[in-house]
């Protein structure tokens, strides 16, 4: 493994530990507002999961949990891109 990469998975482990730690604590809220989770997991992606019914808009608001979950379940390498979509 080579430095960045070790770098960039020390960097995501402590995010995830800390927002972990802060959601245990309450000092989170359960679920964030649809811009919130634009900013975070970007437009495109929020759209997607919605629309493939991964997510559930509820009181227009998010589940953190679940957008968390997807996200890390996500491997781009494996989209289709689009043409190949629709077939």
């Amino acid at each position: 493994m080579e430095l960045k990469q070790m770098a960039s998975l020390l960097r995501l482990t402590a995010d995830e530990g800390a927002e972990k730690a802060l959601l245990a604590l309450g000092q989170l809220p359960d679920a964030i507002s649809k811009s919130q989770a634009y900013r975070t997991y970007g437009r495109s992606n929020v759209d997607r999961w919605l629309t493939e019914g991964l997510l559930k808009l509820s009181n227009q608001k998010l589940s953190r949990a679940n957008l968390e979950a997807i996200a890390a379940a996500s491997n781009r390498v494996t989209y289709l891109p689009v043409a190949e979509r629709k077939g």
